[in-house]
């Protein structure tokens, strides 16, 4: 049999009708019959197929049974999915602010001015439009004179500050002290030297505003505290918090090292400033 003969078969075989007959078996009496093609069965089949599959599409789309599927959220867990998305873009939005927060007061630390300063300024001010205020040098001379004369007369006093007088501060590090505080050689801290690798410990309750390496002074870390009373701790082998940690009275803060390049060898360079001035930490504090 050749190829076109076997087409012509084929094609004869699906055009050829057959019946199809349901019988009750007790009578023998014709219930139901209907007359059919191969071609007729394979298009009800197909339609029949496409309908199933597109109900079943209905189904799973628009109707609750989708969540009975393995694999498939519930609507309780896709609220929780979407509350969560919420929450981790503010979390992410309130740690920019407050890494910008903490970087201006690095940058101000440092002696410089944050750079948002320069972005906000308003360039398109014409030189003729600005306004100059004279003043007299000389005065602002014997001004700043007279402030660090005050400085240095209430560093001499040995009374306390009244404003700080009450405050219970712990003891940073228990040791001998090698260097004492002293304006006069621009020395504004206390050294101390204690046992090797003594632990340092925060003086108040605070939060740290910088935990990190500089070249002069190794190791450091500054803590702000209430009353506008700012510790700082240098020459550290290592820190054992950071940036933006929130810290009690008398937690372990870093080890006692010999970091940084203004070194003499293993202790702890402690100072103490209130409102922006160097204090005497003897004064305060039982080393």
């Amino acid at each position: 049999m050749n190829r076109k003969e076997l087409r012509k078969k084929i094609f004869q075989m699906l055009k050829d009708h057959f019946r199809l007959i349901i019988y009750n078996d007790s009578t023998i009496q014709t219930v139901w019959s209907i007359k059919l093609t191969p071609i007729k069965v394979l298009t009800l089949g197909s339609l029949g197929a496409i309908l199933l599959i597109l109900f079943t599409t209905v189904i799973i789309a628009y109707t609750p049974l989708r969540e009975n599927i393995p694999g498939y959220p519930s609507a309780k867990v896709r609220q929780q999915i979407l509350r969560n998305y919420i929450l981790v873009d503010s979390l992410e939005n309130e740690i920019k602010t407050r890494d910008n927060y903490l970087m201006k007061i690095k940058t101000l630390f440092q002696g410089e001015v944050p750079a948002e300063e320069f972005m906000g300024a308003d360039t398109s001010l014409k030189v003729a439009q600005a306004k100059f205020r004279s003043f007299n040098a000389d005065s602002i001379f014997e001004d700043k004179l007279l402030e660090e004369k005050n400085y240095l007369s209430i560093q001499q006093n040995p009374k306390r500050l009244p404003s700080i007088a009450n405050i219970h501060f712990f003891t940073p590090l228990r040791g001998l002290i090698t260097n004492k505080f002293n304006p006069k050689t621009d020395h504004l801290a206390v050294d101390i030297v204690g046992k090797e690798n003594a632990r340092i410990s925060n003086i108040l309750d605070g939060t740290v505003i910088f935990a990190g390496w500089t070249m002069d002074t190794g190791y450091s870390i500054f803590i702000q505290h209430e009353s506008n009373i700012i510790s700082v701790y240098k020459h550290n082998a290592e820190l054992l918090k950071a940036v933006g940690d929130k810290v009690k009275s008398g937690d372990v803060i870093a080890i006692m090292g010999n970091s940084g390049e203004l070194t003499t060898g293993p202790h702890l360079h402690f100072e103490l400033w209130h409102n922006g001035t160097a204090l005497d930490p003897e004064t305060y504090i039982d080393f």
